[in-house]
Parts: C-alpha cells; sequence; structure tokens
C-alpha cells in the first residue's frame, strides 16, 4: 500500500520542477475511422479509430492490421477514469473519439503529470483512477515502483520498441519526444556542432548558448545524465555552461525564438517546437534541429506514455484505451498533428524528421527518470533554481 509518506516525498518537487509546460499543440481533431480486426491486448470489443487525413492503410475499411484492434465485450457499467498529465487541447479530441467508436465513457481528470502521479501515491489503492496517462517516463517509473501498475498484455508491449517501454512490462510509451540542440544555421553550420553534448562546456560557446532549467524536459534530461553519467560528470557540465554564461529562458520556445532572431547561437529543446512553428508560419527559419544519433546523452528520447491501474476495477475498459492510443490512427495524429514520434512499429515520424530506428539514444532505462529530487537539488546546489 502506497500513501502519504511516499506523496510527501512527490508533494515538494511541484513548486521546484518547471511543470509539464512541454505539450505539443494539435492541429486538427481526429476523424473517426472504420472498424477493422484484430485483438492485440486481451481487449476483444469492436472499435473504429481516430484518423489522419494521410494514413492510405486506414482509408480501407477492409483492411485488418493489428493497429486497428476490434473488441466485442459488453459495455462497462461505469466511465473510465483516466489520470491525464497531458494537456485537454492535445488528448481531449483522442478521448472523445474513444468514446464515440467504442461507446466507452471516460472521465478524465487533467492537471500536471507530477502533480497526479503525487495524488496517486497519496491515494494507493483507493485511488479512483483507472489509467494513468504521462507526459513523462519519470512519472510513469515512480507509480511502477511503487507496484501501482498490473501487468500489460505481451501483444501490448510488443508493439513499442524495448527502450521506450517499462522494463518490467507496467507502461508502455505512446509517443516520444526528441532533445536537439537547435542552432541559428546564418551564425553557425552543423559542423561547428560538437560529437558529444558534453564538450558544450569548451570556452567558445561562452555567450552563445541557451537552455531552459527550470523546464521539465531539461530537468529529465539532467535525470538521465545523472543516471547515465554519473553525478559528477553532470555537475561538471552545468557548471562549464555556467561558466560559459549560457542564457536562462522560461521554456523551449523562447529559446527556438532567441535562436532564430539569433540572440544566441544555439540551444537545447525538444525536437517539435520548431517543426510546429514552421508549420503554423509557413516560414522557413533561419534556426536548424540537430539530433545526436550516436548514443550521446544529448540523444535522449523521452516518452508520453500509459499504464494501468492494478487496483482498477475496469481493467477491460482500460485495455482498449492502451490500444486505442497505440493503434495506427492514433499514431499518425500523433506524428501528423503533434509533430512528436509515433512509437507503435510500423507508423512512419514526419518526412522531416529522421526516423526513430536510426537514433541511437543512451543507454538509460526511462522508468529510471523519476529522480527528479536529486535533479533539482544539483541545479539549486549549481545556482539554476
Amino acid at each position: 500500500m502506497v500513501g502519504g509518506l511516499a506523496a510527501a516525498a512527490v508533494l515538494p518537487l511541484l513548486a521546484a520542477c518547471g511543470g509539464d509546460d512541454d505539450e505539443p499543440t494539435a492541429t486538427t481533431a481526429p476523424a473517426a475511422q472504420p472498424t477493422a480486426t484484430d485483438a492485440p491486448v486481451d481487449a476483444t470489443a469492436t472499435m473504429a479509430q481516430p484518423a489522419s487525413t494521410a494514413t492510405e492503410a486506414a482509408a480501407d475499411p477492409t483492411a485488418t492490421s493489428a493497429s486497428q484492434p476490434t473488441t466485442t465485450t459488453q459495455l462497462p457499467a461505469k466511465p473510465l477514469v483516466i489520470y491525464c498529465g497531458r494537456s485537454e487541447a492535445l488528448v481531449g479530441p483522442l478521448m472523445e473519439q474513444f468514446t464515440a467508436d467504442t461507446g466507452i465513457e471516460v472521465e478524465v481528470r487533467y492537471a500536471g503529470t507530477t502533480e497526479l502521479a503525487a495524488q496517486l501515491l497519496e491515494e494507493g489503492d483507493n485511488s479512483p483512477a483507472d489509467v494513468y496517462f504521462a507526459q513523462d517516463a519519470g512519472a510513469l517509473g515512480a507509480i511502477a515502483k511503487a507496484g501501482m501498475f498490473a501487468p500489460l498484455a505481451e501483444a501490448t508491449l510488443t508493439r513499442v520498441e524495448p527502450r521506450f517501454r517499462s522494463s518490467t512490462g507496467s507502461w508502455v510509451g505512446l509517443s516520444g519526444r526528441a532533445r536537439v540542440v537547435v542552432y541559428n544555421k546564418d551564425l553557425m553550420s552543423e559542423a561547428d556542432i560538437p560529437d558529444t553534448i558534453l564538450d558544450f562546456v569548451d570556452p567558445k560557446w561562452k555567450g552563445l548558448l541557451g537552455w531552459a532549467p527550470t523546464n521539465a524536459s531539461f530537468q529529465s534530461f539532467i535525470t538521465a545524465l545523472r543516471v547515465e553519467r554519473g553525478e559528477d560528470t553532470a555537475r561538471t557540465w552545468l557548471e562549464g555552461l555556467i561558466a560559459n554564461e549560457t542564457r536562462s529562458y522560461e521554456g523551449n520556445d523562447p529559446i527556438r525564438q532567441a535562436v532564430a532572431a539569433g540572440e544566441i547561437h544555439a540551444g537545447f529543446i525538444n525536437h517539435y517546437y520548431l517543426l510546429r512553428a514552421e508549420a503554423e508560419t509557413g516560414v522557413d527559419s533561419p534556426a536548424e534541429n540537430f539530433i545526436y544519433t550516436n548514443g550521446d546523452p544529448g540523444a535522449l528520447v523521452n516518452v508520453a506514455g500509459i499504464g494501468i491501474l492494478a487496483s482498477s476495477g475496469n481493467q477491460q475498459a482500460a485495455a482498449e484505451l492502451v490500444t486505442y492510443l497505440l493503434s495506427e490512427p492514433a499514431q499518425v495524429y500523433f506524428a501528423e498533428q503533434t509533430w512528436e514520434y509515433p512509437l507503435a512499429a510500423g507508423v512512419p515520424a514526419a518526412e522531416n524528421l529522421i526516423p526513430l530506428d536510426e537514433i541511437k539514444t543512451p543507454l538509460v532505462d526511462l522508468s529510471d527518470l523519476d529522480d527528479l529530487a536529486g535533479t533539482l537539488e544539483l541545479l539549486t546546489d549549481v545556482g539554476l533554481i
């Protein structure tokens, strides 16, 4: 049983961390789709899928695919309760389409991912939640390590690469976001970017870089750096960039804007900020993304993911939701409307993104990104927050 003591360890983090401000913005709501047949997750109900206008397979009403399951079970007597750390603007359309296509009613509580993790730990086995949909793998890891998730079916897990799901089978990633170096191509070239993100401590970068120390995605990166390379390496990198007078910003998009304006040469953000800005404006920016593909700490790809609470009395409907969000049309929705990486096998990323299978990510179990407390302590100690 998890209760107040565990939650007490998480709650103080809410005030210190940057929160869940890394959400991409969906530009088009998903549409209903014709049904197909298969049942990769113990779920056997018939349902159509959310769609993207560019999905050829989804356009065929007779297509049969493991990415578009069907079910035949009786509807649950009560709504499926979802604790959702992603924004309503982003995933609300998917939730509505899930209900429209399956008949399963949902009751969604939208709040910050860390806030909801703390609430789950406080509520323990008495939580009304059936499903936890989190923006960050670290929060999923915290709930998994508390023993609060039910194991997912093997067919569900194998839809996603092992590096983007729980090593114990308790949660699965739905979409990914890569850390990138965004740089101004009028002021520097890709060849100027060091082979490792750790070499940005070189004094030649003094006054040229930007970061967002209070931002959740940056803090997850620092946590991954600590886990993979150790506390000393993380501290040395932070202190080196402080010595280089790296400019602090409130979030990812202000960094992108500063790079595009030539205020700084480069900065550290998530990949989709630049893609979204160019899609919205139709203007080719002087900013460019560089993605490490060599297993460097800078090649981190974090995930938004989902787990089913072991205490849920609505396991079947919860499994259907997980299946639904891993279906091809839902995954294409993430790829085409939010510019994230789809994580289900066989669903490609946006054309202007490096394919995920070409990115060698650092050797980090994403569940281990739950040690936000240690990262906040380090950032405080070096004077960044």
